[in-house]
């Protein structure tokens, strides 16, 4: 079975218009929402950086070097893209320590820019963010006036909540690694890299089930069985019967239905729906037997992706996307809806991170 993104549904038919995204990296702007305050004192020192053209571990490094410090005492909440302009915040542990000047920092890696400094009496850790805000711009559209169709289609009905290209690696190796590694080829002891694997095994799974309910008509249609989230409380419920009022809550947006990230435990939903998803799942019988084996705990993940604050201009053949997405939502799921996009074999234009 393959694991290219084009093998996945579209919610809206594939698109028609060519075009390019992150020709240069201003061409993809990211900006980090933690979703919080810092404390102001502490034994954290916390730099907010831009960077241009680097990715986030080679700054954790340079900068841990320049506070005089290991690379294993600066954390982030998220990893960003290298072919983008992007800002974060980076935790570096000071117990007892002054605030280290950052000017020669600055000087020698003329791709990082330093914007602001803070204390805090906790280190940053993955995930510890709301979301991310994004600055798309789109060049060499032949056919803009259908992107704009759909991003005023993506406003009001979101996108399939597919986990990005990048979550599987180049060329899908993470997911074909996992595989191998449920069929018992090789042992894994390094704990990245198990991690990546088993990661890319829930995800991929879950992006089956959710393209295989597009194909349906059953993407944003509710089911005897499902198991729904409230958008507000995170609480999950179980539908036993389909109402109108639910429906609609769901067409708002207020209710969420969701699909397994799979786990060694019984799926919650029940009848059609368990049935639905579970002659997916088993299509892939080693992915599914990794994760049993590894005793990973079932989760849910919403469906659909509405992007917040969207907004856009267009420009001649060009149109500057702007919107924000929660924590563990990708940026891709959003452009494939936009745009056909060449493949690049850099892999520049499918390696957005979340």
């Amino acid at each position: 079975m393959t694991i290219e993104m084009d093998s996945l549904s579209w919610l809206y038919g594939k698109p028609v218009c060519r075009g390019r995204s992150k020709v240069r990296p201003e061409d993809f702007i990211v900006k980090e929402q933690l979703g919080f305050d810092f404390a102001g004192s502490g034994e954290h020192f916390m730099v907010k950086i831009r960077k241009t053209g680097e990715n986030t571990k080679y700054v954790v490094n340079e900068l841990a070097k320049a506070c005089g410090v290991k690379s294993r005492d600066v954390s982030w909440a998220g990893l960003k893209d290298r072919h983008a302009v992007t800002e974060q915040w980076l935790s570096v542990h000071l117990p007892g320590k002054p605030d280290p000047d950052l000017t020669q920092f600055v000087a020698e890696h003329p791709g990082v820019e330093v914007i602001a400094t803070d204390r805090h009496d906790k280190k940053l850790r993955p995930g510890d963010l709301a979301g991310n805000a994004f600055e798309l711009r789109l060049s060499e559209l032949d056919q803009p006036a259908d992107v704009v169709s759909r991003l005023k289609q993506i406003e009001q009905h979101g996108v399939p909540n597919y986990f990005g290209a990048q979550r599987f690696g180049h060329d899908g190796n993470n997911v074909i690694k996992a595989r191998a590694w449920g069929n018992d080829e090789f042992r894994v002891r390094d704990k990245s890299k198990r991690s990546f694997y088993l990661s890319a095994a829930r995800s991929w799974l879950f992006n089956l089930v959710l393209s295989q309910r597009i194909a349906a008509g059953k993407a944003a249609t509710l089911m005897a069985g499902d198991c729904v989230q409230d958008k507000e409380t995170d609480s999950w419920t179980l539908v036993e019967q389909v109402t109108p009022a639910l429906q609609a809550q769901v067409e708002q947006g207020s209710v969420l239905i969701t699909a397994p990230m799979m786990g060694d435990n019984a799926l919650p939903t029940q009848g059609e729906v368990a049935d639905f998803e579970m002659q997916i799942i088993e299509q892939e019988p080693l992915l599914l037997k990794l994760i049993r084996d590894n005793r990973m705990r079932h989760e849910r993940r919403a469906l659909m992706l509405r992007p917040g604050d969207m907004h856009w201009s267009q420009e001649a053949d060009q149109l500057v996307v702007q919107f924000s997405l929660p924590a563990g939502c990708f940026a891709t799921a959003v452009l494939r809806e936009m745009i056909d996009e060449p493949e690049q074999k850099d892999g520049r234009y499918a390696n957005f991170d979340q």
